[in-house]
């Protein structure tokens, strides 16, 4: 299932998290990854470690994307695949959000996205060989949460952002996709970070975090690179302006 042999793949945030399980998933089934991220250090080791191409980039940088798409022309003359996954996740709710924060926040998630994805179909539609552009939502965009105001407002408008690419490229017929993700609570750094802010639970110091894990009801990081690689792959060829949640029910179903 989602064989990606030869495909060129560029994913952004990947030095950990669920970009890095990106990565790894997808390079393990024969992709051609190009990861970027500005944590140079871990980049690097994680790209060394699984034979991936490693790329700083800030993606609230238009200029960077410029840069990438010019070394993905020149090295692979192809881009098959986009994973827009950088992020950052401020704890604050609409009184305490600082200008700066709501600022910051939306350049990294919906300029990055937006950026990403206007470069990649313009490399996409290169000899009408298509692709597929995958971009991480969340289900704070589905649902109200108090303390992401910031990170909510953008992860919404990449839901709408996804549609709206899709709808252009299917009226042109670049033969491109755009479908969203949308991870419920993941075992990364970010999501520890919020049980630490709202639980005080230091998923880092727990003698055995895979049994917290499994106790809090929290995914894996390969969760949602199992399904970016099926919407990387020919087999979801026909899957397109799409919403895929990975939670576990957590944002649909009532527990009693």
């Amino acid at each position: 299932m989602g064989n990606l042999d030869g495909k060129v793949v560029v994913i952004t945030g990947a030095a950990q998290g669920l970009g890095e399980a990106d990565a790894r998933i997808l390079t393990e089934r024969g992709a051609r990854v190009v990861m970027t991220d500005i944590n140079d250090e871990r980049g690097e080791a994680v790209a060394k470690d699984i034979g991936a191409d490693y790329r700083h980039q800030d993606v609230s940088d238009e200029d960077s994307w410029d840069e990438l798409m010019s070394h993905i022309n020149a090295r692979y003359d192809r881009l098959d695949v986009l994973v827009n996954n950088a992020g950052i996740a401020v704890i604050a709710n609409i009184e305490s959000t600082t200008t700066q924060q709501w600022s910051q926040t939306l350049n990294i998630h919906l300029n990055g996205t937006f950026f990403g994805c206007q470069r990649a179909v313009q490399l996409m539609k290169k000899d009408q060989q298509g692709g597929s552009i995958i971009n991480m939502s969340s289900v704070v965009a589905l649902q109200g949460y108090a303390d992401y105001i910031a990170y909510a407002a953008a992860k919404g408008a990449i839901r709408s952002m996804t549609k709206s690419i899709a709808a252009h490229c299917l009226a042109k017929g670049y033969n491109i996709r755009c479908n969203s993700i949308y991870p419920g609570s993941i075992s990364t750094p970010m999501v520890h970070a919020a049980l630490a802010h709202s639980a005080g639970i230091d998923f880092e110091a727990a003698q055995d975090p895979e049994a917290l894990r499994l106790q809090l009801g929290i995914g894996e990081p390969n969760d949602v690179a199992h399904m970016v690689a099926f919407l990387a792959s020919d087999e979801a060829k026909h899957i397109n302006a799409a919403e895929f949640v990975v939670d576990n029910g957590m944002s649909s179903v009532v527990r009693t």
